[in-house]
């Protein structure tokens, strides 16, 4: 195509991709599955934080018990002291979005960790700073945590963003 050929925009609403055809089947969790999520992402320095915890809330909705475990960086996720001008205050569409999907991934069944030592530590940021349902844990867990994960056969979904 020429770069002077005019291309006509498509309207509002036109399908540009077949979305009806899936390769794979849809996959749900059978009685008893659980799911990990390991997240080490600096919160809002890029989509990968905000689509890795929509993914792992579409997990959830799949019906694996779903714990989201959250160290280094990814601890910030979990700021209960979030917004502006005020705390819980979207400055912006989509400044609390981390924050939403987090309440919503609780307020679903799903369990958040935080690494204490991320939170102290590295950031300075004291655990009653966290979102309330947000359990802290020892910087030891985060292993144990995944190799939990690994003796009960758990799906995992380890992240992470330098």
């Amino acid at each position: 195509m020429a770069k002077s050929d005019v291309i006509q925009l498509p309207e509002k609403g036109t399908e540009l991709f077949d979305t009806s055809e899936k390769v794979f089947p849809d996959v749900k969790a059978e009685p008893g599955e659980s799911a990990y999520t390991f997240m080490h992402t600096v919160p809002y320095e890029g989509s990968v934080g905000l689509v890795n915890l929509l993914t792992t809330t579409r997990v959830q909705r799949k019906g694996f018990k779903t714990h989201l475990v959250l160290y280094g960086p990814g601890v910030l996720m979990a700021s209960g002291s979030r917004g502006f001008p005020k705390v819980g205050d979207e400055a912006f569409p989509g400044h609390m979005a981390i924050n939403n999907q987090l309440q919503t991934f609780m307020d679903e069944g799903g369990t958040i960790y935080a690494c204490r030592f991320a939170s102290g530590a590295l950031y300075g940021f004291p655990e009653d700073l966290m979102m309330k349902g947000v359990k802290p844990f020892h910087p030891l867990d985060v292993l144990d945590a995944a190799l939990t994960a690994w003796r009960d056969k758990a799906f995992q979904l380890n992240t992470w963003t330098v």
